[in-house]
């Protein structure tokens, strides 16, 4: 059988005609990714102003208004399964474009906290259905040994969209005078509108995701488990031609036919799900709580700390960004070379070490270049290892009739992990100052290089059905 899967994935056609179409569907699925970045950081060039503009002065309301939108991701992410089971892949990320475009008008018209934080959910709803769906889809229109390219680019779309807000923020965003006061910038143009404008920005990608998503095709797979193979052969042959068609559907029935008609509790308690979905979690929790985000998100703490001011700061913020998007690409053009598990591991113990460097010239009050330096590669770390990979073994370890239902597990641990991380940051850093906190997260990462090291198997150029086979026959397994 896996001779078969694999002769199968050889018979993808490399024609121009039909390498230039999946590429352009996958991109067109990594638009969800685009604006899942963009809505996540846009928050962090506005909270100089809008906190001002709120009066949000304790650390506990500063991070609730940070980390409310990880509510709506984490129900955005728990619903994603079940209704990309029933409704299709492409109609949930119509709804995410829809979703997006309205809240972020929501948060840039609000007058009141109560309201920016439930317009901020509606918002995080939308990227929990982004987060969910988008790298399934590209997965399951991917070729084998095309699958981890494609579905980084989903990655690579959430850092554009990342670059993208930090760039707008920054265009937004007037310069504030050293020294000003928090009154001074409440009576500002940013404390007033600049910060609206920020979020409502939002608006124009997502109509533009909106309309790419009718211009693509139902994924194939998922119209093979609702009974609708003609369908599904005809957007394979489209895809890859007629003998990769072919391949992947008998493949495909072949892995149902011995897949035993029992309900999805049941499948997922089975050995080899459970042995992918607890690697899918805690890889998807790694990914959060290696604590990199705090960078984006408490980027003005962070470079404060390291003696910057709001300007420079915002600045600093925008080269982040471009770092972020050299090293994803970096990742892209590797990670179908080199494999999913050396780039993690790589990954996971370089941000260990950085960490604790960090950390120590934190305690030792480097301030200045140095430490933005140090920021600098611990991303550049990050975007070509958990960054991408992450996304990309999520969306290929569990079998296709419950992709979706487990990937959205795996998800929804990423966003309660990513809550608990936005939340506690002001805490830990009120507590343990930069220093502590930054050790800890050096703690967090070795942890997972160990874990990983052990029970992070290679899928690189394989099939999905043949990646599904050796979850029923147990030879799913790392070193």
């Amino acid at each position: 059988m896996n001779g078969s899967l694999v002769s199968g994935s050889a018979d993808f056609s490399h024609g121009s005609e039909s390498s230039a179409y999946v590429w352009l569907v996958a991109l067109a699925g990594a638009l969800g990714g685009l604006l899942f970045g963009y809505d996540w950081v846009v928050i962090g060039g506005a909270k100089p102003f809008y906190e001002r503009f709120f009066h949000l002065e304790s650390p506990a309301l500063a991070g609730w208004a940070m980390s409310c939108a990880l509510i709506g991701c984490l129900v955005g992410a728990l619903s994603s399964g079940t209704l990309s089971n029933r409704f299709g892949r492409r109609g949930l990320l119509a709804l995410a474009a829809v979703v997006f475009a309205v809240s972020s008008v929501g948060v840039g018209l609000t007058q009141q906290f109560a309201t920016f934080v439930m317009w901020r959910m509606l918002g995080g709803y939308a990227i929990g259905l982004a987060s969910g769906i988008s790298p399934i889809y590209i997965a399951e229109i991917s070729p084998p040994q095309l699958r981890g390219r494609l579905v980084s680019l989903n990655q690579l779309a959430i850092v554009v969209g990342i670059l993208l807000a930090q760039l707008v923020n920054w265009m937004i965003a007037r310069p504030v005078p050293r020294g000003a006061s928090a009154h001074d910038i409440l009576i500002s143009w940013n404390g007033q509108w600049g910060w609206r404008w920020m979020f409502a920005a939002t608006a124009i990608p997502s109509m533009l995701f909106l309309i790419a998503t009718f211009l693509v095709p139902e994924s194939p797979r998922w119209l093979a488990t609702k009974g609708r193979p003609q369908q599904a052969f005809r957007v394979l042959e489209r895809l890859g031609g007629a003998a990769y068609a072919h391949h992947v559907m008998d493949d495909f029935a072949r892995v149902s036919q011995d897949t035993s008609p029992v309900n999805i509790r049941q499948d997922l308690l089975s050995r080899g799900v459970m042995r992918a979905l607890t690697l899918g979690v805690i890889l998807a929790v790694l990914q959060q709580w290696c604590g990199i985000n705090i960078i984006f998100n408490y980027a003005q703490e962070i470079f404060a700390a390291a003696g910057y001011q709001i300007s420079d700061i915002l600045f600093n913020i925008v080269v982040t960004g471009a770092v972020n998007l050299i090293f994803t690409a970096v990742a892209l053009f590797t990670i179908d070379r080199y494999g999913r598990r050396m780039l993690l591991l790589t990954g996971v113990s370089g941000l260990a070490f950085i960490y604790v460097v960090l950390g120590s010239c934190y305690a030792l009050h480097v301030h200045g270049k140095p430490m933005l330096i140090l920021v600098l590669i611990a991303i550049a770390c990050y975007a070509m290892s958990l960054a991408p990979v992450t996304w990309v073994v999520v969306s290929e370890i569990f079998p296709n009739r419950l992709r979706g239902i487990a990937t959205s597990i795996a998800i929804t641990a990423l966003w309660i992990a990513s809550f608990v991380l936005t939340y506690t940051f002001p805490l830990l850093n009120a507590s343990l100052g930069a220093a502590g906190t930054f050790w800890c997260y050096a703690g967090i990462c070795l942890a997972g290089l160990f874990f990983l090291y052990a029970r992070l198997p290679e899928t690189k150029g394989q099939s999905l059905e043949e990646i599904e086979a050796k979850l029923r026959t147990g030879t799913f397994q790392g070193r």
